[in-house]
């Protein structure tokens, strides 16, 4: 079976979800690009942030791209080289706040991965399972992030939901 071009690992928080990614990033050969959409916002998030750099040896390119995701993507997806994005949740969070057009982005970005030369590998939150949340933007947040899981699932050949550090296999499919 040929490796997937796109990749998807949904799961909970500290569910194992980036590790899995990276060792599917690995798995494809090549070069190795990280896209982080995460801000270093608080000191929990620097030291989160730290701890994955820390994980990450020399042959990984780190770039910061919290909003631009599908000209970053469009720049760095080539054959023979992986790249992985950690993370898609974040990345519209990023979008909302910022108050960009969320279906533009995303329609922008579901063509960049359409066309993407390269493997590309997605993580994202499942954050569908728990509680309604209490406030609107938390439900629309909820809610986009929900439509866009599934939106990048329908394009992805491999889809992969991560609990407790195992993985369960949603999807997999042949390359096209």
């Amino acid at each position: 079976m040929s490796k997937p071009r796109i990749t998807l690992i949904l799961g909970g928080a500290r569910a194992g979800k980036s590790r899995f990614a990276e060792e599917a990033a690995e798995a494809a050969g090549g070069g190795l690009v990280y896209i982080a959409t995460a801000e270093a916002g608080d000191a929990e998030m620097v030291e989160r942030i730290r701890h994955h750099r820390a994980r990450r040896d020399e042959r990984w390119r780190t770039i910061e791209e919290p909003l631009d995701l599908a000209d970053r993507l469009a720049t760095e997806a080539r054959p023979g080289r992986a790249v992985l994005v950690d993370c898609l949740t974040l990345w519209l969070s990023n979008v909302m706040l910022a108050g960009r057009d969320l279906e533009q982005e995303t329609a922008k970005l579901l063509n960049v991965l359409a066309s993407a030369a390269g493997p590309v590998v997605l993580v994202a939150n499942e954050v569908g399972l728990g509680i309604v949340p209490d406030n609107a933007l938390a439900r629309a947040f909820r809610d986009a992030a929900g439509r866009l899981n599934q939106e990048v699932a329908a394009l992805a050949s491999r889809v992969v939901f991560v609990a407790a550090g195992l993985p369960l296999v949603l999807k997999d499919e042949p390359r096209r």
